[in-house]
């Protein structure tokens, strides 16, 4: 450390006053100069050039937890701590998620289903348990409205929608998406918040047909779909707030880009190991045969 202060300062102050008040000496420094990096500054450099791929590959959007793993699955194993400090001397932050409000109206007098969950955010193989939402978007022709399905196994997005408005059409058309990708059992539970749109007739009718058993969260409560939540957060997080307003069709193509080529194969998830949702089901086999 004495050597590496002689060195920053030299530009600054005589070699031979740092010695002296360093207490070394001048022949010392000049030995330690010549000997070039230390075989760990060496290995940091390699490390730093892997992490700065992994940053760049998840669109700048990974801290060092997901960075680690991205190294891990090179073959490269490292602490966290050493990732955190790579990162930071190389000026290398995650974005972190802000709150967004609601966009579900639940003041109607339509047929409502009890809790089931009980914010019990876990499913032993796909096609067990299924969360559902909206969002809303803003383009340069106004509100886009976004709604999702994602499987609890693999927090896999299974079914997807948009529209410029929001009512049934939007969630039917993801329901249907997610019916016909996955092709569920009967006994399926599907849970939504207390949305109109989630209490209509056809919505409700196609549940029915394919024995789809119905939870809704408490009124008011965003923690009852606490995932559905947190992937609307990372989704504007890492996509909407650091792309340009587009007009809609341009943002259903950056959301299709997100959610078809980057989430589902590539984004690795906290809760699943750090693995990515197509990863994480191709990795359970067993759970899998079951669909």
């Amino acid at each position: 450390m004495r050597f590496a202060f002689i060195d920053a300062e030299r530009a600054h102050y005589p070699v031979v006053l740092l010695c002296r008040v360093m207490e070394v000496r001048r022949s010392g420094f000049y030995a330690w100069l010549g000997r070039g990096p230390s075989l760990r500054a060496r290995h940091d450099s390699v490390l730093s050039a892997h992490i700065g791929t992994a940053f760049q590959g998840s669109r700048r959007t990974y801290g060092s937890p997901r960075v680690r793993a991205e190294l891990a699955g090179l073959g490269l194993r490292t602490s966290k701590r050493r990732v955190e400090r790579l990162m930071r001397q190389s000026g290398l932050y995650a974005l972190r998620k802000r709150r967004y409000t609601r966009t579900t109206d639940s003041k109607h007098a339509l047929p409502i289903a009890p809790n089931l969950l009980q914010r019990d955010f876990t499913a032993s193989a796909p096609n067990g348990v299924w969360v559902t939402d909206i969002t809303y978007l803003w383009t340069t022709q106004g509100w886009l409205y976004l709604a999702v399905m994602l499987d609890l196994f693999s927090r896999r997005v299974v079914g997807w929608s948009m529209s410029e408005h929001i009512d049934e059409e939007l969630v039917l058309a993801t329901l249907q998406m997610a019916l016909r990708n996955r092709r569920p059992s009967r006994g399926l539970i599907h849970h939504s918040d207390r949305g109109s749109q989630y209490c209509g007739a056809k919505y409700l009718a196609l549940l029915n047909a394919h024995g789809v058993v119905r939870s809704m969260s408490r009124k008011g409560n965003c923690w009852d779909n606490a995932p559905s939540e947190s992937f609307f957060g990372t989704l504007k997080q890492e996509l909407i707030l650091r792309s340009p307003l587009l007009c809609r069709d341009g943002t259903r193509s950056l959301v299709f880009e997100y959610l078809e080529v980057y989430y589902n194969p590539e984004r690795r998830h906290s809760t699943l190991g750090f693995l990515s949702p197509n990863d994480y089901e191709n990795r359970n086999p067993v759970a899998i045969s079951s669909m």
